[in-house]
């Protein structure tokens, strides 16, 4: 005896390839006004993540207080030189993207170029891809806009996303200090021609 199920009771089976190995949907969204407060929040848990054991408490609270002030945030989505998306894995928000365009760079490193701001990616969600995927996404806009270069500040302790960058293909191009807090720390100018 079989039992039968009716149609909507159906469970959706996620995709497979050849091999069986699930497939994860990665989705790419820009980010709107209305949600500037999942993109704060989603800055401070995932720079929090990514830079609290090497930093003082005092430091990382008062970088965090001003860099994701919400007012802050609202005028950066509203620089149209500025862009940013969320991206996410089966629906799940994952993580996010920033890129600058002229004078919204944080500072003019090439002529023609544009900025990745942020590459940043939930502790659960990386080991995905997503990174990659990120980059990927910033190197089409770069190329719609007819940028001959793609550049991006790294902290120089920051050694997963030093060789993930390297691995892309990008040069060590200069240094400029980023202030953590009081803390004066170098981010290391790394540049890719496109």
């Amino acid at each position: 005896f079989r039992s039968r199920k009716r149609l909507g009771d159906r469970q959706k089976r996620p995709k497979t390839n050849l091999l069986g190995v699930n497939i994860m949907t990665k989705t790419l969204k820009r980010i709107t006004i209305a949600e500037v407060e999942t993109l704060q929040k989603i800055s401070i848990e995932t720079f929090s993540d990514t830079f609290k054991d090497q930093n003082s408490a005092q430091d990382l609270a008062d970088y965090l207080k001003t860099a994701y002030d919400l007012n802050k945030l609202t005028a950066e989505l509203n620089d149209p030189n500025s862009q940013f998306y969320f991206v996410y894995l089966d629906d799940q928000l994952a993580g996010y993207l920033k890129v600058n365009l002229n004078e919204s760079q944080s500072e003019q490193v090439a002529p023609n170029a544009l900025e990745i701001e942020r590459i940043y990616i939930r502790s659960a969600f990386k080991r995905h891809g997503l990174g990659r995927f990120l980059f990927q996404e910033a190197l089409k806009l770069a190329q719609a806009k007819n940028c001959s270069s793609i550049w991006l500040g790294v902290w120089e302790k920051n050694y997963p996303a030093l060789a993930f960058y390297e691995k892309m293909g990008f040069i060590q191009h200069g240094s400029h200090s980023f202030f953590m807090g009081t803390d004066e720390q170098t981010d290391l100018i790394m540049i890719k021609k496109i």
